[in-house]
């Protein structure tokens, strides 16, 4: 009889713990590493031939919107297609539980907004047996899962559940009598395996807002309700935190003393949030705009003032190049500006009608979005109506000189034209390998931020792992063993996977096998594959040998193998 379930012969093991590769074999049994060294073959029931592959632990995604998509998707591609094993749902501040039934599709159609998840997929595919967060572990841990799934708790629907919608979009203060729920409520869903907490806050002008337009509830949440939420995982000593905020760091010239003292107020909250909890505090996002590298390199700053301090703060980097594809009956990422978001509000005619008002553009004309830095950075990628054929491949400025008419007019004319189904790309702002050597290279950013599960038809997110990779293997960024600690081992220290998160013996057998040298992104592509008949952007992987969750191969050569391997982790376990 076999020693080993699966022995995995001849790799080039890169175990994440930064230590020299070396060449080895590994015995996996019961879904864990038993042994490494120089096995025989006979010794494993079945034997992966990793000759000339390397072999990793499995990459850790600490930001992912996967809540809903897990139910009807078990393997939550497109991330676990790029060699991630274990995730995180439930982040900023998102999710689907406590919810009361009545309020179910209210949760659904907020979450068409500010994750752009589609509504008729979430209604046909969420099954909706749950109503308090307890209940919603249950049903996950129920359902199949071919991923490792680690939640929060969502500080969104917790409010709502406390204090009722309206006062929960007041942003009071808590009473005593909330306080004491949120802190029985909290308890609980520690006690059933919750990770820690999460928020969005990004104002009274939200960027990610409610479907309404209006701020999320985390939005314009009081601070002293936040430090108290820091202070319950600080009485039990466990968990962590996850914020989203995204302050408009500009050059020194464009930076007024106002803009100035409210970052420096920002900054210190989080520093006492930090202090108050006593646990690691993930702050979202740092990310490079090559226009203006001052604003991750404060970032950046800030983060060394907070390590000198002792302080347990990390930025989560956006390292993805994220070119946007989108039509306007969809595309909501504009949200900064906020004539472009009273714009895109509204149902599908809504939106016609608006962007065909003349009245409207002269507000939409002033100003760029953040995402594009310069109006010649979108492009028209296809059109139906024959009359704009002739611009496609065009930038927007190209081609409004062509029709004499800003860019915008062009733009939005050739939309509304095509009944809103003409698609457009919005080029990356973030290219410069430099950029990127800089996130990679500080020990206080943590990559990541795939938004897994959100934004469906226009962002890809979830290659994350695999371009880091190929980054690391075309410009000589760092080395291979320091790329995968960055993309498995500090990310599971940080949230608390237990044991997972780098190749030792007793550790659970989550491994990606792959060829380095083929590792690449595929081309964009139109999935059918969501309930509702919704679609969405993919991108596919190269070089994926074997995906292995729990010892069992999910994925073989990038084919689902059907194994059912992942676990929901309750806290970790």
């Amino acid at each position: 009889m076999a020693e080993f379930d699966t022995v995995i012969k001849d790799g080039m093991v890169i175990d994440g713990t930064r230590l020299p590769r070396f060449r080895g074999d590994i015995g996996i049994k019961d879904g864990r590493v038993a042994r490494i060294g120089r096995l025989k073959s006979h010794e494993g029931a079945k034997v992966i031939d990793a000759g000339g592959l390397f072999v990793a632990p499995g990459f850790v995604d600490l930001h992912t919107h996967y809540d809903a998509q897990l139910f009807w998707d078990p393997y939550c591609s497109i991330s676990s297609w790029h060699g991630v094993t274990s995730i995180v749902i439930g982040n900023c501040g998102f999710g689907f539980a406590p919810v009361q039934p009545e309020l179910r599709e209210r949760s659904m159609l907020t979450m068409t907004r500010n994750e752009a998840i589609p509504f008729a997929s979430m209604k046909a595919g969420m099954p909706w047996d749950w109503i308090t967060y307890p209940e919603f572990l249950d049903s996950v841990d129920r359902h199949p899962k071919a991923m490792n799934i680690l939640p929060f708790i969502p500080l969104s629907p917790l409010l709502i559940w406390v204090m009722g919608l309206d006062e929960a979009k007041t942003g009071r203060r808590f009473t005593e009598e909330e306080e004491q729920q949120v802190r029985r409520l909290v308890n609980q869903a520690m006690d059933m395996g919750a990770c820690g907490w999460s928020l969005q806050r990004l104002g009274k002008v939200s960027i990610q807002p409610d479907y309404d337009g209006t701020p999320m509830v985390t939005d314009i949440m009081d601070d002293e309700n936040i430090l108290f939420f820091g202070r319950l995982l600080a009485e039990r000593n466990e968990g962590f935190i996850q914020i989203t905020y995204a302050p408009d760091f500009q050059g020194d010239g464009d930076l007024n003393e106002g803009l100035r003292k409210l970052q420096k107020r920002l900054e210190a909250f989080h520093e006492k949030l930090a202090d108050v909890s006593d646990r690691p505090l993930l702050f979202n996002a740092v990310a490079v705009n090559d226009k203006f590298p001052e604003r991750h390199r404060r970032l950046l700053k800030w983060l060394e003032r907070c390590r000198e301090r002792g302080l347990k703060i990390y930025g989560q980097s956006a390292t993805v190049e994220a070119g946007f594809a989108f039509t306007f009956a969809d595309w909501n990422l504009w949200e900064d500006v906020p004539a472009w978001k009273e714009a895109t509000l509204g149902n599908f005619e809504a939106r016609l009608q608006k962007l065909s008002d003349p009245e409207r553009r002269a507000a939409l004309r002033n100003c760029s979005p953040v995402l594009t830095n310069d109006w010649k950075d979108v492009f028209i990628v296809s059109v139906k109506n024959p009359e704009f054929k002739q611009y496609e491949n065009m930038n927007i400025v190209e081609a409004g000189k062509l029709m004499n008419k800003h860019p915008v007019d062009a733009m939005l004319d050739i939309a509304v034209a095509d009944g809103l189904a003409a698609e457009f790309y919005s080029a990356p702002v973030n290219t410069d390998i430099d950029g990127f050597r800089e996130l990679a290279g500080s020990e206080l950013t943590i990559p990541g931020v795939s938004d897994g599960g959100a934004h469906t038809k226009f962002f890809m997110g979830g290659v994350y792992p695999t371009e880091y990779l190929m980054k690391v293997r075309d410009h000589n960024v760092m080395s291979l063993e320091a790329a995968h600690w960055r993309l498995s081992t500090q990310p599971a220290l940080c949230a608390g996977f237990k044991n997972r998160g780098t190749l030792r013996e007793g550790s659970p057998a989550d491994i990606v096998v792959y060829d380095l040298n083929k590792l690449a992104v595929k081309p964009m592509e139109i999935a059918h594959d969501f309930p509702g008949g919704e679609w969405r952007r993919v991108k596919r992987a190269e070089g994926y040998d074997k995906i292995l969750v729990n010892g069992e191969v999910t994925l073989d050569q990038g084919k689902p193998t059907g194994a059912m391997s992942g676990r929901l982790l309750r806290y970790g376990a």
